[in-house]
């Protein structure tokens, strides 16, 4: 169906993808693997038509082709669905799913109603309960996955490129995408999965391929390795090494200091954060636990002002910060890395440098004049200091793996000198070693001073690297574990069951 043969792309000269060969066949659902910065999004890139290789070929259905746009992939039936979602916030779920192609009556206008119903019996079929008349951006992000899947699904498409597609996803949504994996490779349509959750991959793919440094290091059948051997072949590391040290190289070890930084309390007036306290002390870092829907992210938001509790109190070293205004929040020293780095913090086309210093520029100019040495300086400093990769700060942003995004993240609000992080899913769809490095990155800022809230739907992140957790279930605290009370069973316990 689809296939890359002696594939390479550079980028400022730096090749990301050196001389790959990769085949996917008819209904076959093909893991490609490998750690952040490896070359996968780089391959999908040009398996759909973004990217044009600088050497090698693409086939498809075994003729040659060269691609002039996404666009020119999907007419020839080769979707993707990306993990940084390309869909429309302000349209309804039906208008999302049904965008360019329209059911039109006779007058030529759009059908709405005909339109609904056909979005109702399309998730109907592949198992998604969402209302199809509901403004998309009023979903969770997990339901907004599963609408960029339906929609892939909902076209011609014999070839459909998965990037972490549950990465917002709770376990029963895992199960109903699943399901729709099955469904379309019943129906001969090819899938190429790209997770860095291990155990999805033996459950729903039955080919893999490994990329290392640009390169491939591994292809063949899922059911010919073992997951040990599977991380072996991505991080290029000896099997007998991983058996006996374990996977994750981080352990949380720093004692909170004794004053507080941050008091929020009665945040509320929502259906989504009722009545949720938080005190974060100075080198504490403190988790936010629970299902999608239990209030996570509004309650990390409240703090920086992205949404107005309606009651209650916020307080940044015993001074009240007025609610519901993110400027106050920054101005106090309250800042927040979203969940959504594309769609929320970062702008795509600017590059490293211009995205650093977007928040520091009032305090690198003088009378409205940017100091270039003092950008440069500061770019620099953090680039180095957070162990940021790139060919240089001019590069784009987009072209950098996703553990350097969140590293330019927190490089541009490291540069006001907050007091107070709050983090909303800070690993989202990273590897092993990429989740390591952010984690280390927040134990070493916690050392330092300051305080950090971390809201995250992973129980590994939140055992490992929290010394408190607040366990949200329906918009309210249930639970909160600290010291030796902080174990992935006893967060699931009160995630379960209203706990004390």
């Amino acid at each position: 169906m689809l296939e890359a043969a002696r594939v390479t792309k550079r980028f400022g000269g730096v090749p990301a993808l050196r001389g790959v060969d990769f085949l996917l066949e008819r209904g076959q659902v093909h893991a490609l693997v490998g750690a952040n910065g490896a070359g996968k999004s780089t391959l999908v890139k040009v398996l759909s038509g973004v990217y044009s290789p600088d050497e090698g070929l693409v086939f498809h259905r075994g003729r040659p082709v060269r691609f002039t746009g996404p666009q020119d992939a999907q007419q020839r039936g080769i979707s993707a669905v990306y993990q940084e979602l390309s869909l429309v916030g302000s349209m309804s779920v039906s208008a999302n799913l049904y965008l360019g192609k329209e059911p039109r009556n006779r007058l030529g206008m759009v059908s709405f109603r005909r339109m609904h119903a056909d979005a109702e019996r399309l998730l109907d079929s592949l198992g998604i309960e969402v209302d199809p008349r509901r403004e998309l951006r009023s979903l969770t992000l997990g339901q907004q996955q599963m609408v960029a899947i339906a929609r892939a699904a909902n076209t011609d498409s014999r070839v459909v490129i998965m990037d972490e597609p549950t990465s917002s996803l709770e376990p029963d949504e895992v199960e109903t995408l699943f399901e729709v994996i099955r469904r379309l490779s019943e129906r001969d349509v090819s899938i190429v999965y790209i997770s860095h959750r291990l155990l999805e991959l033996f459950q729903i793919c039955n080919t893999v391929t490994v990329l290392r440094d640009g390169q491939v290091v591994h292809t063949g059948r899922m059911c010919d390795i073992g997951p040990v051997e599977l991380v072996s072949s991505m991080l290029g590391r000896d099997a007998a090494d991983i058996r006996r040290t374990g996977t994750t190289a981080f352990t949380h070890e720093h004692t909170p200091a004794a004053q507080e930084v941050l008091s929020a309390r009665q945040l509320g007036g929502s259906s989504h954060a009722d009545n949720v306290a938080i005190d974060v002390h100075a080198g504490e870092v403190v988790g936010l636990g629970g299902l999608a829907g239990s209030g996570r992210t509004e309650t990390v938001r409240a703090p920086a002002g992205l949404r107005h509790p309606g009651r209650g109190t916020v307080e940044v070293q015993g001074r009240q910060v007025r609610t519901g205004s993110p400027s106050a929040a920054i101005e106090a020293g309250i800042v927040l890395v979203p969940e959504d780095r594309t769609g929320q913090g970062l702008v795509p086309h600017l590059s490293v440098r211009d995205n650093i210093v977007l928040a520091a520029l009032p305090r690198l100019s003088r009378f409205g004049l940017v100091s270039q040495s003092k950008q440069d300086g500061l770019v620099h400093t953090l680039m180095r200091r957070l162990g940021i990769q790139a060919t240089g700060p001019d590069q784009r942003v987009s072209e950098l793996s996703g553990v350097n995004q969140q590293k330019v993240m927190l490089a541009r609000w490291l540069a006001l000198s907050p007091k107070v992080l709050l983090l909303d899913e800070p690993t989202r769809g990273m590897d092993l070693d990429a989740k390591a490095q952010v984690q280390a990155l927040v134990e070493e800022l916690a050392g330092q001073g300051l305080g950090i809230v971390l809201a995250s739907g992973d129980l590994a992140e939140l055992v490992e690297g929290a010394d408190r957790v607040i366990v949200l279930r329906e918009g309210a605290a249930v639970a909160e574990l600290q010291g030796d009370q902080v174990t992935a069973d006893a967060v699931r316990a009160a995630i379960a069951e209203r706990g004390t």
